[in-house]
């Protein structure tokens, strides 16, 4: 179907619009997506079942390739998208409600070596969703966060990871701690990233696969994690600044393993 007669068949009317306003929260058991790189890699995603695409015209213009002619779209200008999602969040025409990701578990990801990134109680979403970023820019395998300790899968990070939620398995746990043994019995060499420590990350990287485990800003790793690390290392900035944004660092550490690799 020619782009021009798929949009003459999608039903869509801009005005009339359903579901909480001013929030970002879909309906129960939904999560709402906006921005054109977290809803095209969403809609891409075979993983994931969707409710409802509300756009305009430009919006889905701008999306690359065609929407199936029964896809659930309603057409909308961009003050009623406003209302579906959070306050100033830039919408970029596209609002997507869908079902969250399926769970993904910490055995399934292990199989090839690559870096994981262990996240003890980050809770900022913009900082997980640009984790989830470099994770996916640096080939790590997953990330993995605590249930408790960890945001909700959101728009808010969607639109942080930039497409990435959706091609990075995100393994949240009950017990992080057992989740840093189970990757030691798969001989991964688990790095705890503190500025404490006394070796750089780069003495500290073996030849092997690795784990970088990462605290929140300002508390760091809970001392049980630091525990369950076989090694401590701390990026070498300079003493004009405490500390970087987690985010950051992980970003860093994950190109130091992928530069170790290559």
């Amino acid at each position: 179907m020619a782009k021009g007669e798929r949009k003459r068949a999608m039903r869509g009317r801009a005005g009339r619009m359903q579901g909480g306003r001013g929030s970002g929260r879909g309906s129960p058991g939904s999560v709402r997506l906006w921005g054109r790189h977290a809803v095209e890699a969403a809609l891409l995603n075979p993983n994931r079942s969707h409710r409802k695409l509300w756009a305009t015209r430009e919006g889905v213009a701008s999306l690359d390739g065609e929407l199936p002619a029964d896809f659930p779209l309603e057409y909308a200008e961009v003050a009623d998208l406003a209302r579906l999602v959070a306050k100033d969040a830039p919408h970029q025409g596209l609002v997507l409600e869908c079902e969250p990701l399926p769970d993904a578990h910490i055995e399934d990801v292990l199989d090839d070596g690559r870096p994981i990134v262990i996240l003890d109680q980050v809770t900022d979403p913009h900082n997980v969703g640009a984790i989830l970023r470099s994770a996916a820019a640096f080939d790590a395998a997953a990330i993995v966060t605590q249930d408790r300790h960890a945001p909700p899968e959101s728009g808010v990070i969607a639109k942080s990871a930039s497409g990435a939620l959706e091609r990075v398995p995100w393994v949240r746990v009950v017990n992080l701690a057992r989740a840093l043994d189970t990757l030691a019995e798969r001989d991964y060499w688990r790095i705890g990233l503190t500025g404490h420590a006394e070796i750089t990350l780069a003495d500290a990287l073996p030849v092997g696969p690795v784990a970088l485990v990462l605290g929140a800003e300002g508390e760091g790793m809970r001392h049980n994690i630091e525990a369950h690390c076989d090694a401590l290392a701390k990026l070498p900035i300079s003493n004009a600044i405490e500390s970087l944004n987690v985010s950051n660092a992980a970003a860093i550490a994950l190109y130091a393993v992928a530069s170790r690799a290559s």
